[in-house]
C-alpha cells in the first residue's frame, strides 16, 4: 500500500537591512543542500521545516538562529509560497525581520557555505523558488500568488 503524501509548512525569514537582503547559498551537492525541494547551488532565505506543535513565528525564530545566528525581535508575516516538485510539496509562511540581534554567521556550513546581503534589484540568478517567491510577494506588496 502506498504512502499517501502531503503538503510540509515551512517557515522562512526574509532579513532586511539598508535595503538589502540576506541571502544564502545551499551547498552544491544535493544530499548536503538538504532540501526536499531540490534547491542544491540555489541562494535563499533562511527557513526550515515546521515542527510538530511549533508555532510558526516560534518555527521561523529557531530556523533562523540554526542557519545564520541572527534573532528576530520582530516578524511580520508577509507571504505565501506553494511550491510543488514531483516528490514534494511545501506550503512556507514567509515573515519580514527589520529588527535582530546577532552577526550573521554561517552555522550550519554543511548545508549552508555562506550568507550575504544582496541588493533586491541585483538578486543572484538562481534562486530558491520559495525564496524568490515570498522576496517577489514582499516587493509587490501580495501575499499569496497563483
Amino acid at each position: 500500500m502506498d504512502e499517501k503524501k502531503h503538503p510540509r509548512v515551512g517557515v522562512a525569514v526574509m532579513f532586511v537591512r539598508d535595503g538589502k537582503v540576506l541571502l544564502g547559498h545551499r551547498h552544491d551537492d544535493p544530499e548536503k543542500a538538504d532540501s526536499l525541494l531540490h534547491g542544491e547551488g540555489t541562494w535563499t532565505i533562511p527557513g526550515g521545516k515546521l515542527d510538530f506543535h511549533e508555532k510558526p513565528t516560534e518555527g521561523a525564530k529557531r530556523e533562523a538562529v540554526e542557519e545564520c545566528n541572527l534573532e528576530p525581535k520582530e516578524l511580520k508575516f508577509i507571504s505565501v509560497a506553494n511550491e510543488v516538485v514531483p516528490d514534494a510539496h511545501f506550503v512556507t509562511l514567509g515573515f519580514l525581520c527589520k529588527e535582530f540581534e546577532g552577526e550573521v554567521k554561517t552555522m550550519e556550513p554543511d548545508e549552508i557555505t555562506e550568507w550575504k546581503w544582496f541588493d533586491f534589484n541585483d538578486l543572484p540568478k538562481r534562486m530558491f523558488p520559495p525564496a524568490l517567491k515570498i522576496i517577489k510577494n514582499y516587493l509587490d506588496r501580495e501575499v499569496y500568488k497563483h
